[in-house]
């Protein structure tokens, strides 16, 4: 009687094992996914300053330096938490986009296009909404 007591009990701890595993998994990818959509929010926020920045380029130089290393300290966070191809994929799509802005300013360029940032920045936003 006390080892099927026992076998009982282990069977039920096994079983909690089994279902707990899985349910810890989900709250971490619900997290991964919440830290993506909060980034992604952060980076359009950042993009819009970016588009003014280079529409106050004659006023303020330095806001579109600015704007660039935010977009930039929000991708490096975003680049750290996820392991999804696709994020990963828009993440690096969006900070070659910064790159090729920047290196326009550096070559004399007041207002560069950003659009490339502005369609990336929407890419990234889509793959982090769930």
């Amino acid at each position: 009687m006390a080892a099927r007591r026992h076998r009982r009990t282990a069977l039920f701890a096994a079983a909690a094992v089994l279902i707990a595993v899985p349910a810890a998994v989900g709250c971490s990818a619900v997290d991964k996914a919440l830290d993506c959509v909060q980034t992604a929010d952060s980076i359009a926020d950042s993009v819009t300053d970016l588009q003014q920045a280079v529409e106050n380029a004659s006023n303020d130089p330095g806001q579109t330096d600015e704007a660039l290393a935010s977009i930039d300290r929000n991708l490096d966070s975003i680049g750290d938490k996820t392991d999804n191809a696709d994020v990963s994929k828009a993440v690096g799509d969006l900070d070659k986009a910064v790159d090729n802005v920047r290196t326009a300013i550096r070559n004399g360029d007041e207002t560069p296009d950003i659009t490339p940032v502005t369609d990336a920045a929407g890419e990234l936003t889509k793959v982090c909404t769930p």
